[in-house]
């Protein structure tokens, strides 16, 4: 079998699960605490787009655009090899994290790009975060996914802190970026 196989293996028993009705292999975790990790519904997206202006307010690289940051949600909500999770406490949502499934040639396997890790100001320090990148990193290992990733702002410390509290570790690589948008390579 090859890796393009296992690919479409992984994306059409992830989709499978995406599409059942009831979400009971999505754990709800810290039940005393009422926190509940569930994936992102396309009703969440007006409540994650705020979310993601609270991050974008921090990292210096990207500017807030609404209607770009929707239709981004809405994309992965859609997106059979990704995941959208949301953190609710008591149907309020307070937090959010996405991943997105790619190729790695160094693994030899499947990777998961982790990318918007945010919890509302007033819950941070409630492991929100941990319990978002927790269940993250089950769906990821039941996707066959030996590898997460992300990228961090190198002036968030309290992020870099957090991340290294839960054990990620940093690289030697570094991301570069190049906008193609009516540009040709």
């Amino acid at each position: 079998m090859n890796l393009g196989s296992i690919l479409i293996s992984k994306v059409k028993k992830y989709i499978k699960l995406k599409n059942q009705k009831n979400f009971k292999n999505w754990p709800n975790v810290h039940e005393k605490s009422r926190l509940r990790i569930r994936p992102a519904v396309p009703g969440d997206i007006a409540v994650l787009t705020v979310l993601l202006e609270l991050l974008f307010s921090i990292e210096t690289d990207f500017q807030f655009d609404r209607a770009r940051h929707q239709r981004g949600l809405a994309l992965l909500i859609d997106n059979p090899a990704a995941c959208l999770l949301v953190a609710e406490i008591d149907g309020e949502v307070v937090g959010m994290c996405s991943g997105q499934i790619t190729i790695s040639t160094a693994e030899g396997g499947l990777s998961l790009l982790v990318e918007d890790v945010v919890v509302r100001s007033e819950r941070q320090g409630q492991k929100i975060g941990k319990s978002l990148l927790h269940a993250l990193g089950d769906w990821a290992g039941n996707h066959g996914i030996t590898r997460l990733q992300l990228l961090a702002d190198r002036n968030n410390d309290m992020a870099l802190g957090f991340y290294t509290k839960l054990g990620w570790q940093a690289t030697n690589m570094i991301c570069l970026r190049n906008d193609t948008r009516g540009k040709r390579l």
